[in-house]
């Protein structure tokens, strides 16, 4: 028998009346399952033996975070884009990255240079921006700003964590060699500083700036050896420490000079050296097989199921700059900017390392790293003795620091 007209209409009002009341219901649900979105650039092409597993461990906290429900209610996204290792191309990249792919936040760079100027987009159109691996100083100090955070330990931090060896091996005539841009920049004239504060009546002997990726290390090396040091400060990475090390080692260069160096204790930097790793060097590092912090230990357990590898400094980088992202938003409870700005300020996060905290003065995280003495074991380059220093025992006080970035609030 078919409804009258009188019963289908009241059928279609109960219907309609259904539908606007589970609507809004449906609705609640599909903005709440929306997606965070993590824009995030970096020099993939041209820095891929650090970038490569700091993608994996990026990979790695996302699983992680979303497979436990996500950050208020939302699972996160990642979209990354290469910044082709340039200033310019990294402002395009991440101004695309906003208003193209409608991020709600900025992470990555690797390169000082270019961390310095994804900065400053960062603060001209207020938007968060936590800068992964860039090292300069000048990133949190002298051009810090509200909206940019940085996780790694800075250039002062790690030339201060070894400072204490430079100093006791009481050497007079120093060496140093850096790449020739702002990190390197930035890290020579910190130990210069330092060290002739702690020893006044050192030198410094010789000075090799060399082209970043296109160090022309036999003339390099020689220079060093006829200039006579008995201390070198490396900050050399990547292709150029394997070739600046390697024509040292034939020229027998720094034969009985005492060498502290920055990143050198990193297995992307140390591994390709393999048996010619240079042996004696101070250096700080990621000892990933000696260290025994329980929470590294669980790390290191679920990097190597999922990766059958074994973590790279660059994997502790990218794992700890997700898991950072998601405590501050679960701290602010919103992705909006200014709220996270202040999330952050003061933020306790759990990192492989143990906790560490980004310190509302600065926006520097007392994320540490460990120094060691380069020895060679089964053929390949290990840190003997690695001992983990805090990074905020390093860091100038608040007070120090309100002169360091006058203007940055």
């Amino acid at each position: 028998m078919r409804p009258t007209k009188r019963l289908r209409a009241a059928l279609f009002t109960a219907a309609t009346l259904a539908a606007a009341l589970v609507a809004p219901v449906l609705s609640s649900r599909a903005t709440a399952a929306e997606p965070i979105r993590i824009g995030e650039l970096n020099s993939y092409k041209a820095q891929a033996a650090f970038l490569d597993p700091y993608r994996k461990g990026m990979e790695l906290a996302l699983k992680e975070i979303n497979a436990a429900g996500g950050v208020i209610g939302r699972p996160l996204e990642l979209v990354s884009r290469d910044d082709g290792g340039n200033p310019g191309d990294a402002v395009r990249v991440a101004t695309e990255l906003l208003t193209r792919d409608k991020v709600d936040l900025l992470t990555g760079t690797f390169l000082s240079h270019v961390g310095l100027a994804v900065s400053d987009l960062a603060k001209r159109r207020k938007v968060f921006f936590l800068a992964a691996e860039p090292l300069t100083d000048k990133l949190t100090w002298s051009d810090g700003n509200r909206y940019t955070f940085r996780l790694r330990p800075s250039t002062y931090m790690q030339v201060a964590m070894l400072m204490p060896e430079a100093v006791k091996a009481n050497r007079k005539r120093w060496a140093i060699v850096y790449p020739n841009y702002e990190y390197g920049q930035s890290a020579a004239e910190t130990f210069k500083r330092l060290l002739k504060a702690a020893q006044p009546d050192v030198e410094f002997v010789a000075e090799q700036a060399t082209p970043l990726g296109k160090i022309d290390a036999g003339p390099v090396a020689q220079a060093i050896a006829d200039a006579k040091p008995d201390a070198v400060f490396n900050v050399l990475f990547a292709a150029d420490l394997a070739r600046f090390v390697r024509e040292a080692n034939t020229r027998r260069a720094l034969e009985g000079t005492f060498v502290v160096s920055l990143l050198s204790g990193e297995p992307e930097y140390l591994d390709p050296l393999k048996e010619e790793a240079p042996i004696g060097w101070v250096v700080t590092g990621y000892p990933w097989y000696a260290i025994t912090i329980p929470a590294h230990q669980a790390f290191l357990d679920a990097y190597r199921a999922a990766y059958d590898d074994y973590p790279r400094l660059g994997s502790i980088v990218g794992y700890a700059t997700i898991k950072s992202i998601a405590a501050g938003i679960a701290k602010a409870g919103s992705t909006d900017t200014e709220k996270l700005v202040d999330a952050f300020q003061g933020l306790e996060v759990n990192g492989p390392f143990g906790p560490f905290v980004y310190r509302a003065s600065d926006h520097q995280a007392t994320l540490g790293a460990f120094v060691g003495t380069l020895a060679v074991k089964h053929g390949r380059g290990i840190m003997l003795d690695p001992v983990y220093i805090d990074g905020a025992s390093v860091l100038p006080s608040d007070a120090e620091v309100s002169k360091l970035r006058p203007a940055a609030n």
